[in-house]
């Protein structure tokens, strides 16, 4: 699976795997199912209450014209950037920079849907687009700057906490063996939460009060997560020393 690393605002790396082919052609197959489904939906009530009234299945008509028109864009903006669809297939539509996208590259990413799925063949220069780019990208996500990735990050609970260093080790914060249970707890707390949710925002305030806590500075390159491994890492070395006296 293409997995692609981003950076966020808060300097911490994140591996997403890039949503596949097969993954945004169900998602769309399920999204086309709801639309059908409530197009006849209104078209059964219409003929049930409207007493063979040309008005209402106009009326009708009109509403579900909206509703496929507009469906993509109020969903993917409603729901961070995913429809009902996406949602099921766990994929979610991104900035390049990892970044919730802006309410402009929605409405240009829903705008090139006539690129991508009414010219030529429906669907067809969107499949192509999204085969050939690197991403995948189709039209509307190379314009836009946005591509599909997996909701659920790469990165495992078994890559983020460690066991007790080995005797040799030396620990990169000392001053980590200040902290108590209950602070190394929080620190895990956090963690689980960046892993449920993607929320990277959690992970760097954790890491700017460890920092001010223990009053230490991190060497250049050491992102918010990978300081916060560290300390647990740290914390886990010392506590061990300390048991062994």
């Amino acid at each position: 699976m293409q997995t692609i690393r981003i950076t966020t605002s808060q300097n911490i790396d994140i591996d997403y795997e890039v949503a596949g082919l097969g993954e945004r052609i169900i998602a769309r197959v399920i999204d086309l199912a709801i639309l059908s489904a409530l197009y006849f939906g209104c078209i059964i009530l219409a003929a049930m209450f409207s007493q063979g009234s040309e008005t209402a299945f106009v009326v009708v008509a009109i509403i579900n014209g909206l509703i496929w028109l507009f469906y993509d864009l109020l969903f993917e903006i409603l729901m961070n950037g995913q429809s009902i669809g996406k949602r099921i297939m766990k994929i979610r539509v991104i900035s390049l920079d990892g970044s919730r996208p802006s309410f402009g590259q929605y409405l240009l990413r829903w705008l090139f849907r006539i690129v991508d799925f009414l010219i030529i063949e429906p669907g067809l220069v969107a499949l192509i687009a999204a085969a050939v780019s690197e991403k995948p990208q189709r039209i509307g996500d190379i314009v836009a700057g946005t591509m599909l990735i997996r909701t659920a990050p790469r990165t495992k609970m078994d890559n983020i906490m460690f066991m007790p260093a080995y005797d040799g080790y030396q620990p990169v914060f000392p001053a980590a063996g200040q902290l108590s249970a209950r602070d190394v707890e929080l620190i895990h707390e956090v963690i689980n939460n960046y892993l449920k949710t993607g929320n990277s925002v959690v992970v760097y305030d954790m890491a700017e009060r460890v920092k001010t806590h223990l009053n230490i500075t991190p060497p250049n390159g050491m992102n918010s997560m990978l300081f916060l491994q560290t300390i647990i890492k740290d914390y886990s070395h010392v506590s061990a020393q300390a048991d062994a006296l």
